[in-house]
C-alpha cells in the first residue's frame, strides 16, 4: 500500500499533529494558607514590638518640643514690664528660701527641704512664680551633647514627670543668681518617652542652658556623682556659686542608684545661646523608623502574596532525556514504514 505525497509529507518531515493542551493546564491560583498567615502575624508583631519604643519616643518629643515651641511664642508676646515684674518676685522667692535637697538612701527622687523666711514668701506662692499660662511649663531645658529639648514644670509628681522634666520644690528656681541651687528631675528609660534616658552620657565641660520668659541662662558641668541606694546625699546652695544640678535614676533598667549632674553659671550668657533662644527645637528630627515600617510591612506582604501560589512544575532530566532520545529514533520511522508499504 502507497501512501499518497500528502500522507507521507508529514511522515517525512517528523510535523506530527500534536494534542493541543488546555489553556488552563499550569494557570497557578492564590490559596489561602493558616500557616503563611500565622508567620506573616508574627514577623508583623515583632515588628511592631521592635518599633515601638523609637516610634513612641518620637512622637512625644515631637509633642514636647510643640509645647516647647508654642510657649516660646507666646513669652514673645508678653510685655516686658510684665516679664521683668514675674522675674523679680521669682528672684524674692530665692532670696528668702533656704534652698535645699535629700536624697534619701533607698528613695529614687528628691526631696525638696529648702524653706522661705517666715512672713516673706509663702509656700503656695511658689506655684504662682514664673507662671505664662495655665498648665504651661516654668522653663526650657536644653542639653546639646545628648540632643535633649524638654520642657520644665513645676513639682515633680507623677504626673508631670510623665510629661517633662520637673523642678524641685523647696530648692531656688531657674533664674540664676549668686548662692542659688536649682534642681531640676526626670525619669529615665520610659517606654514611651527618652526623657533623662542618655543623661549618663554627659560629660564634665558639657554646657546646658535654661530658658525662662526672655532669658537664657547657661551652665558647664563641673561635676558628676553617682549615689549609692544606701547613701544619703544633701543637697545644698553654696555660698557665692549659681548652680543647677539635673536628677535621675542609674544604671538604665535598674534605677537602684541616682546621678547627680551639676553645672556651674556661665557668665555673661554665650551669644550663640542667646541667639538660639526661641528656636524651633530641632529634635526628634526626621522620622526614619516609619520608612522601615513601610519598607518592611511591603515585604511581608509581598512574601505573603507569593507564598499563597503553588511552586512551578519541574520535569525530571530522566524524562527530559528520554523524550529527545525517542525523538532522535522516532524520525527515521517513517521511511521504514514506506518501504515497508511498498514491498507489499
Amino acid at each position: 500500500m502507497l501512501l499518497s505525497p500528502k500522507e507521507y509529507a508529514p511522515l517525512a518531515t517528523g510535523k506530527h499533529r500534536r494534542t493541543p493542551r488546555s489553556k488552563h493546564s499550569h494557570i497557578r491560583r492564590w490559596a489561602f494558607s493558616w500557616f503563611n498567615t500565622s508567620i506573616a502575624v508574627l514577623m508583623l508583631g515583632g515588628l511592631v514590638l521592635l518599633l515601638y519604643p523609637t516610634s513612641a519616643a518620637w512622637v512625644s518629643q515631637q509633642n514636647q518640643s510643640n509645647i516647647v515651641f508654642d510657649q516660646t511664642r507666646a513669652n514673645s508676646e508678653k510685655a516686658q514690664a510684665e516679664i521683668d515684674e514675674a522675674f523679680a518676685q521669682a528672684h524674692e522667692y530665692n532670696r528668702a528660701l533656704d534652698s535645699g535637697a535629700l536624697l534619701e538612701g533607698g528613695m529614687n527622687i528628691a526631696e525638696g527641704t529648702g524653706s522661705s523666711l517666715p512672713g516673706v514668701v509663702s509656700k503656695h506662692d511658689y506655684w504662682n512664680l514664673l507662671v505664662p499660662s495655665t498648665q504651661g511649663p516654668l522653663a526650657r531645658l536644653r542639653v546639646p551633647s545628648i540632643k535633649l529639648d524638654l520642657p520644665v514644670y513645676h513639682g515633680t509628681s507623677d504626673a508631670t514627670l510623665l510629661k517633662g522634666i520637673g523642678h524641685l520644690e523647696g530648692t531656688s528656681l531657674p533664674i540664676g543668681g549668686e548662692g542659688t541651687r536649682s534642681v531640676l528631675t526626670g525619669h529615665r528609660g520610659l517606654a514611651n518617652a527618652s526623657m533623662f534616658t542618655h543623661l549618663d552620657r554627659v560629660a564634665e565641660g558639657d554646657r546646658f542652658t535654661v530658658e525662662v520668659l526672655d532669658k537664657v541662662f547657661t551652665y558647664e558641668v563641673i561635676d558628676i556623682k553617682v549615689v549609692a541606694p544606701h547613701e544619703t546625699e544633701e543637697i545644698r546652695a553654696v555660698k557665692g556659686a549659681d548652680l543647677m544640678t539635673l536628677v535621675t535614676c542609674t544604671p538604665l533598667g535598674i534605677n537602684t542608684h541616682r546621678i547627680l549632674v551639676t553645672g556651674e553659671r556661665v557668665s555673661p550668657t554665650p551669644q550663640s545661646d542667646l541667639d538660639a533662644a526661641g528656636a524651633r527645637p530641632d529634635v526628634p528630627g526626621f522620622p526614619w523608623w516609619i520608612v522601615i515600617v513601610v519598607v518592611a510591612t511591603s515585604a511581608i506582604m509581598v512574601w505573603y502574596w507569593r507564598a499563597g501560589y503553588p511552586p512551578l512544575p519541574k520535569e525530571s532530566g530522566r524524562a527530559k532525556g528520554s523524550l529527545s532520545e525517542g525523538r532522535r529514533v522516532d524520525r527515521p520511522e517513517p521511511c521504514r514504514e514506506l518501504l515497508n508499504h511498498q514491498e507489499v
